[in-house]
């Protein structure tokens, strides 16, 4: 089947099936070489700093999701802490690494050039070195004390004293064209922060025969953060920035106002917080612009009055080739042979546009890059200049080339395209490029080393992996290896002063390692890559070599002392044979657990009194499930309650061993002290363990405190006392107890709804536990309503059931029950706290004395709770509880 050029535009290079796309191959070819390789033993040192590295503030190695694993399925411990470990395994050390670090300044002469990169303590400042060529041989000009130069953010120039604090992200040349004027001006910089933009004036000191570098102002935005900003190819003095809510601000040097001007542009009804801004750039008119958002790019034309957007390619027209679920656009960039082309990179997808042909791409290829957020375009004449031959002249003047990659990845592609070529070089040849319309890819994408010390062969790939895998596992390999952290490409006039011409030409680098080097590398074409590079192959490979981490110029001057802790128990536990640690250990104890003294009457006392106000002194033997519900006020989950039913199980000898007086803890000896080990004071009010926010403050010795023993050792040493068969033979098992509580609490809470709703007629989910014939409420008469409800984080949509997201649904973790509030009465004169009880369906209970409300207060309450009655009746999740909960929400206007 034939297609045309158009349609052949939407097939992607290097996606593989039968159809053919506009795709060029080099052999027979008059194209020439387009694979480009660093030349052996050209590598020269420019710089080595600290002053080069950057300045990092990484979160601490042990991520909090190091903890939010799933647990293992003898554990019982809920596994819903899985389903939210991914939200703090976002790495954010990424974000340091997705701009270009360096940007390179041509002098007119073409024997200077000066190098721009972050600097100081919190990357806060403009560092620059010069760079010149002086009898084949570089000179670098650095400051009287053998450092960098600085600008400071927000005034001065080329010395030290304090910056701002806010780290530089991007670093923007826009060089003058008419170098030579009175103000020896030779370009312009912009610096972009999080939240503010800077602009500087660099001009030539012809007294000190170097650059100089003056901030001339800034602008920060307090609201909202900056995704991007950009020179206008047109205009010298204008910029624009884009904020991450999808405003647009223009700023024109020429006005000295640093205020700038808000472009009103209306995008839209289909703003979603998924969607986010990433680019912006000037199109082929200093009013017409593009912006990209993650799904969509668009064409902002703002010459006239009213502004106009258009859509120039939506991210759902890439599904079919694209194999990430999630595909956004990522990258944007200008690119050749005019200003009316321009690159944007997805997560799988590179893309040419035609901003004349929109909703059509020019070509697609699969890049096949992690995470492409740094991409340029340039003229392939740039990276084959300065050759001894001129065959492919015409291809390197016409075609053009696309770099894309990653620093954090430490992968770069080079991806090639232009016209097709005539047989014959002419002026008639010439006429037919500039009317030729159509474009295609020069040979398949292909991988450019920037950093030439990483050989590709498979023994050296295998011990770069062997060297990952030792690594501890929330180590970055990245950071644990030298990184190319920017590079800059040098004009053709100053390559021709440092080396000799290429057969077929090449291009000459400067790159910013992340060991603080600044190195010089010359490329050349080639027919073929090289994978197998014999100055790396040999080198042993070490990860541990190069680490960027904060960095400290003092040592640490106090003394460093470790205290180990012995968790046998612990790991015992975690291992699943705590009970057989714990059969070892009692054996080998001389005293007896049933030996001990007893303990204090005053304990028992105390213990007795809280286990009567739960409904749990009549029988200590086998206390029922149904009592513990009694104590049920706030939401809780059958979880809770189970470990309740087992705390309200034990003994009260082992009551008496895990909670004891504040005086009564033992000490344990920290540097050769004595110290009380902390534990929380047990509340007032009447409830069993697990306690609910219980407040942290300082005891007295008369405080009762604990638990102090788990209750799964508590578990296991009352097995142990019962001298059951299980324990001797290391069957009992604490999470086979757990569950069996488990089902037993869910049957008593089911029981108990059905005999609710055939004696009150209430809805499915009420409770009544008045109806539970021996197991009646002790001292009340009236009904005790239950209702059980789903929390809405734990309701899964359709899409997270499709992607396999969805949370722990486990009934006994995500189904909560809560005593209902009675209905209250303000006929009295003076009312107390249970005047609350009709604010929301959950009966309140205050950890406070008792007051009385005068009727002057009580008319206050009234007014305060009608307009929380509004309050609640706007609230869609607020409703939502109360649907799902089926419990009336009494309130009275």
């Amino acid at each position: 089947m034939e297609f045309s050029e158009e349609w052949k535009s939407w097939f992607p290079i290097g996606a593989g099936g039968s159809t053919v796309p506009l795709l060029l191959h080099s052999n027979p070819s008059k194209l020439g070489p387009l694979f480009f390789n660093p030349k052996p033993n050209s590598i020269t040192q420019i710089i080595s700093s600290l002053s080069l590295i950057p300045s990092l503030h990484l979160p601490p190695h042990l991520l909090p999701s190091r903890f939010l694993v799933s647990s293992n399925p003898s554990s019982i411990l809920p596994s819903t802490a899985s389903s939210i470990s991914q939200r703090f395994s976002q790495n954010d050390t990424v974000s340091y690494f997705i701009h270009n670090r360096i940007q390179t300044l041509n002098y007119p002469n073409g024997s200077n050039v000066v190098l721009f990169f972050p600097t100081g303590d919190n990357d806060d400042q403009v560092g620059f070195v010069m760079v010149s060529v002086m009898g084949s041989k570089l000179r670098v000009v650095v400051d009287e004390n053998g450092d960098v130069f600085r600008a400071l953010v927000g005034g001065g120039g080329g010395g030290g004293g304090s910056s701002s604090s806010h780290r530089i992200l991007r670093i923007l040349i826009n060089p003058v064209p008419d170098f030579g004027d009175e103000c020896n001006v030779l370009a312009y910089l912009f610096v972009t922060t999080l939240y503010s933009v800077h602009w500087f004036v660099v001009r030539h000191d012809s007294i000190l025969d170097r650059p100089s570098v003056v901030c001339l102002g800034g602008k920060v935005f307090k609201t909202c953060s900056i995704v991007n900003a950009c020179w206008s190819p047109h205009v010298l003095e204008e910029t624009l920035v884009l904020l991450q809510s999808g405003e647009l601000f223009l700023f024109d040097l020429e006005s000295n106002s640093f205020k700038g001007t808000r472009l009103r542009i209306a995008w839209g009804d289909d703003s979603d917080e998924n969607k986010v801004w990433v680019s912006c750039e000037f199109s082929w008119h200093p009013r017409v612009l593009i912006v990209v958002r993650s799904d969509a790019v668009f064409l902002v034309d703002l010459r006239l009055d009213e502004c106009s957007v258009s859509c120039l390619m939506r991210i759902e027209m890439f599904r079919m080739y694209a194999p990430e679920r999630n595909e956004q656009f990522l990258a944007l960039s200008r690119a050749g042979p005019d200003d009316f082309y321009f690159a944007v990179a997805s997560t799988s997808l590179l893309v040419l546009l035609d901003v004349r042909k929109p909703l059509v791409p020019v070509l697609q290829w699969v890049h096949g890059i992690d995470g492409p957020y740094y991409m340029t375009a340039l003229s392939l004449s740039m990276l084959r200049s300065h050759s001894k031959e001129d065959s492919f002249k015409f291809a390197s003047d016409t075609g053009f080339c696309i770099i894309l990659g990653s620093f954090w990845n430490c992968e770069f592609n080079l991806f090639c395209y232009g016209s097709t070529l005539p047989v014959q070089n002419g002026s008639s040849a010439s006429m037919l490029s500039k009317i030729e319309t159509s474009f295609y890819a020069w040979e398949l994408p292909s991988e450019i080393n920037l950093s030439s010390h990483e050989c590709s062969c498979g023994s050296c790939l295998l011990r770069e992996e062997l060297s990952k895998d030792v690594l501890p596992e929330w180590v970055d390999w990245q950071l644990k290896k030298e990184m190319v952290l920017g590079f800059g490409i040098l004009s053709s006039n100053f390559a021709s002063l440092l080396c000799e011409a290429d057969e077929h030409g090449g291009f000459t680098l400067i790159r910013l390692m992340s060991s603080g080097k600044l190195e010089l590398q010359r490329y050349h074409s080639s027919w073929t890559p090289v994978r197998y590079l014999d100055n790396c192959h040999e080198e042993e490979l070490s990860l541990d070599r190069y680490a960027l981490y904060p960095m400290s110029t003092e040592q640490y001057k106090f003394p460093r002392r470790f205290h180990y802790l012995k968790f046998d128990y612990l790991h015992s536990y975690a291992s699943g044979d705590l009970m057989q640690f714990l059969t070892k250990k009692l054996k080998n104890t001389s005293v007896d657990v049933q030996d001990k003294e007893p303990v204090a009457t005053e304990m028992h006392e105390f213990l007795s009194e809280k286990l009567n106000a739960c409904g749990l002194g009549r029988s200590r033997s086998c206390p029922a499930s149904s009592a513990v519900f009694k104590e049920v006020k706030l939401p809780e989950s059958f979880h809770e309650i189970a470990l309740r039913r087992l705390w309200a199980d034990l003994p009260m000898e082992l009551l008496q061993l895990a909670f004891l007086k504040y005086s009564e803890c033992r000490e344990v000896v920290v540097d050769q002290h004595k110290v009380a080990l902390e534990f929380l004071a047990v509340p007032d009010l009447p409830q069993l363990p697990p306690f609910f926010l219980r407040k942290p403050s300082r005891h007295n010795n008369n405080d009762i405190v604990g638990p102090v023993i788990p209750l799964p050792v508590l578990l296991a040493v009352n097995e142990f006392r019962n001298e059951c068969s299980d324990s001797e033979k290391g069957e009992f098992s604490i999470e086979a107890e757990l569950s069996l509580k488990y089902k037993e609490v869910m049957q008593v809470a089911d029981e108990i709804a059905v005999s609710a709703h055939d004696s009150m007629q209430l809805d499915d989910h009420a409770v009544s536990l008045a109806e539970d014939g021996e197991e009646a409420w002790v001292g009340s008469s009236k009904v005790k309503a239950f209702p059980s409800y789903r929390p809405v984080a734990f309701n899964c949509s359709t899409t997270d059931l499709f992607e396999e997201k969805s949370v722990y649904t486990d009934k006994v973790y995500d189904t909560f029950i809560f005593h209902v509030a009675e209905k209250f009465s303000d006929q009295t004169e003076s009312v107390g706290e249970e005047m609350f009880d009709d604010l929301c369906p959950v009966e309140l209970r205050f950890n406070a004395p008792v007051k009385k409300f005068t009727p002057q207060g009580l008319k206050t309450y009234n007014l305060l709770k009608k307009q929380m009655s509004n309050w609640q009746e706007k609230m869609d999740s607020y409703k939502e509880f109360c649907i799902q909960s089926r419990s009336q929400k009494v309130v009275k206007k």
